[in-house]
């Protein structure tokens, strides 16, 4: 009991001192992560299971590979290609967060954010206005599209394997439509809340000529990234760090492809330099606290407290069961917290004599999207918050959920109903 007190005050404090002290924060959360070790909350025997290899991987090689992308001149070709099609600043964001939102229902939430981020920073650029706005909406809008389908996030791929769902059932399942269906909704519901927040962004956008891509190699190989990790979510039992080897796979292909080309190791130097090691950091020392809480019990008596919290009055426990998992999620690392979510919802329908479904995909939406209510509640907005301070741009708490906190309640508000009118 002693443990999970100090795990609770530490946590907490590490919360407040971040909202308070950003810039800083990567040292904040290492000094929680030693506390961690030191007094015993986090066993040093599961560090090694404790930190998330294959996002970590991910990022790495995303973020080389991305930056060959970038260097090709690519992203400022997009962003021609969207200011030509959009009548206002507004349109531009509203359009570069619905392409990261369909990116997203079938790539992982970060490598969306690194691949999608580029080209709203080269449409900024041009436009010459803060990135802050498009970056962030790209973030929201890749965490809330992951729920989509079963290869778009951890989450959902967990709740596929448990519930032994196939790919199709996320659309259509037992004659009803699946969670694909309120996801979308939700994300359509998500444009007339953009039009509100950014509705003072009404310079006009032209695409002065076209921008001239130098190599076409970089782009191929992210088509093939987002093809092979969408072929490797179908492989059953597949080791947990697959994804995270196929983009260092690929980054290290455009290496090789760039020296063979170029005979110069200039470009490699380049993206290595430019690998956002604060981000890395952050995440790595996050894993641990995570952790941490995780083995003192604190995130299985939460899951048993928002169970019991509904009785046996199904709306009422689904309404905590969602909206207590938007809340939590926004704190706490959301794989966790499915994980012991799971059983326990299925324990509770068994006792009732009901179909799980419906309380699986209120979870599902709930813990999806409620990270999008913090800069640091989702490992995507911790990347696009991370690629907005390289280009020298501070985001508060505060800057975040302007644009988190209404695009989530919106989001999870309409995919709420709608399961609720289909599966209840």
């Amino acid at each position: 009991m002693g443990l999970k007190i100090l795990a609770i005050i530490l946590f907490l404090a590490m919360y407040v001192l971040m909202t308070l002290f950003m810039r800083i924060r990567v040292w904040i959360v290492l000094s929680t992560a030693v506390l961690f070790l030191v007094t015993g909350i986090l066993p040093v025997s599961v560090l090694p299971e404790a930190i998330n290899w294959n996002v970590l991987l991910m990022i790495s090689g995303t973020m080389i590979l991305v930056d060959f992308f970038i260097e090709s001149k690519m992203p400022n070709l997009i962003a021609d290609f969207l200011l030509d099609k959009a009548k206002n600043v507004m349109w531009v964001i509203i359009y570069m967060s619905l392409f990261a939102g369909v990116i997203s229902a079938f790539v992982d939430n970060v490598a969306t954010v690194l691949m999608v981020a580029p080209v709203g920073i080269a449409v900024c650029k041009k436009l010459k206005i803060s990135p802050v706005p498009m970056i962030l909406s790209i973030a929201v809008s890749s965490n809330l599209q992951g729920a989509a389908t079963l290869v778009g996030d951890t989450t959902s791929i967990m709740l596929g394997a448990y519930a032994k769902m196939d790919f199709m059932e996320f659309f259509w399942m037992e004659g009803r439509p699946g969670i694909f269906f309120a996801v979308e909704l939700g994300a359509l519901a998500t444009v007339p809340v953009m039009m509100i927040l950014f509705h003072s962004f009404r310079q006009p956008v032209e695409a002065k000529g076209r921008t001239k891509v130098t190599d076409y190699k970089p782009s191929w190989l992210l088509i093939l990234m987002v093809v092979l990790l969408i072929c490797a979510s179908f492989i059953p039992n597949k080791p947990e760090v697959t994804n995270g080897v196929i983009c260092c796979c690929l980054a290290l292909a455009a290496v090789v492809l760039d020296y063979l080309q170029g005979r110069s190791t200039k470009n490699t130097v380049h993206a290595f330099r430019n690998l956002d090691y604060e981000t890395l950091g952050l995440l790595f020392c996050l894993f641990l606290v995570i952790q941490g809480i995780t083995e003192v019990g604190i995130v299985d008596e939460a899951a048993q407290l928002i169970a019991k919290a509904g009785g046996k009055n199904m709306f009422l426990l689904y309404t905590i069961i969602v909206w207590g998992s938007v809340l939590f999620s926004a704190f706490i690392d959301n794989i966790p917290y499915v994980a012991t979510m799971l059983p326990v919802i299925t324990g509770i329908t068994r006792a009732l004599g009901v179909e799980p479904y419906l309380l699986y995909f209120g979870l599902l939406t709930g813990a999806t999207l409620g990270g999008n209510l913090t800069p640091i509640g989702a490992s995507a907005n911790i990347t696009a918050t991370g690629l907005l301070k390289k280009e020298g741009f501070s985001v508060s708490f505060g800057d975040f959920m302007k644009i988190g906190v209404p695009f989530t309640l919106t989001a999870v508000f309409v995919g709420y109903l709608f399961i609720w009118i289909f599966w209840a």
